[in-house]
C-alpha cells in the first residue's frame, strides 16, 4: 500500500529548519499535539527520528486524517483528546500576521485542530516567511466549517458580519463540495477586514462548526 501524503513535495530549507527545531522541543513522557500541513508532516518525521535515535517515549495527537496516518506510519504512539490532553502543541498556518492571529483551514482540518490548539497553554506556530502578511485575508479567504443543513443561514449572517463573498469549497478529486472529517461544508469567506473579536461573532452564528481564524491564542513563532 502506498502513502502518497508521506512524499512532501515542499521539503524546502526553511521548513525542515522549522520540523527539527520544533522536534527538539520534545521531552520523555510528554504528549504532543499536531495539526495539519507539509510543515507538521515534516516535524513528524523529525521526532519520529529522534524517538528512533533516542529512545523517547511519547504520544501524538493528531489534527487531520493525514497527521494520524502518518504518525502511525512514522512508528509514532497516537493517543485521542479522550485519553490524554496535550502538554504543548505545533501546527502550521497560511497567513499569519503581524499581532501573532493566524488564518487555518487550506487543509480542512478545521474543527479538530482548533480543539487541539485550545486543549493545551503551549502553542507553537511552524510558519515561515511566506505566510507572513500585513493584514489577514489578504491572500487566502477565511475558512467556515458549517453544518449542510446551515449553510443558507451561516451564508446570510456572514454577509452581515461583512463578508463580502460567501462560496463553498469545491471538492478537486471528485464532483461537489468538499467534506470535512466531521463531515460538514467549508465556507470561503472574503472580508474587506477583520477586526478584532471576528471569531467570536462567527462562532456564535447558529451551525457554524468552527472557524479557520485564530484570534488571541498567543502562539509562539519558531
Amino acid at each position: 500500500m502506498s502513502f502518497p501524503y508521506l512524499n512532501i513535495a515542499d521539503r524546502s530549507e526553511e521548513k525542515l529548519a522549522l520540523g527539527r527545531k520544533v522536534a527538539m522541543l520534545a521531552e520523555n513522557g510528554q504528549v504532543i499535539g499536531a495539526g495539519a500541513g507539509s510543515t507538521v508532516l515534516i516535524a513528524l518525521e523529525c521526532l519520529a527520528e529522534r524517538v528512533r535515535t533516542e529512545g523517547l517515549s511519547i504520544a501524538v495527537i493528531c489534527g487531520a486524517y493525514e497527521t494520524r496516518l502518518t504518525a502511525a506510519k512514522l512508528g509514532l504512539n497516537v493517543a485521542s483528546l479522550l485519553e490524554a490532553r496535550p502538554d504543548w502543541c505545533f501546527d502550521g498556518a497560511d497567513e499569519v500576521d503581524p499581532a501573532g492571529d493566524a488564518i487555518k483551514g487550506r487543509g480542512g482540518a478545521l474543527f479538530h485542530e482548533k480543539l487541539i490548539i485550545s486543549s493545551c497553554s503551549r502553542r507553537y506556530l511552524l510558519a515561515d516567511g511566506s505566510k507572513s502578511v500585513d493584514r489577514l485575508g489578504s491572500r487566502f479567504p477565511l475558512p467556515v466549517e458549517t453544518y449542510p443543513r446551515a449553510m443558507s443561514l451561516v451564508a446570510e449572517r456572514l454577509a452581515e458580519l461583512g463578508a463580502l463573498s460567501v462560496t463553498v469549497r469545491p471538492a478537486a478529486g471528485k464532483d461537489g463540495p468538499v467534506l470535512t472529517e466531521a463531515g460538514n461544508l467549508i465556507l470561503d469567506c472574503r472580508f474587506a477586514q477583520i477586526c478584532p473579536g471576528l471569531e467570536k461573532e462567527i462562532k456564535a452564528i447558529p451551525g457554524v462548526i468552527e472557524s479557520g481564524l485564530f484570534q488571541g491564542y498567543n502562539f509562539i513563532r519558531l
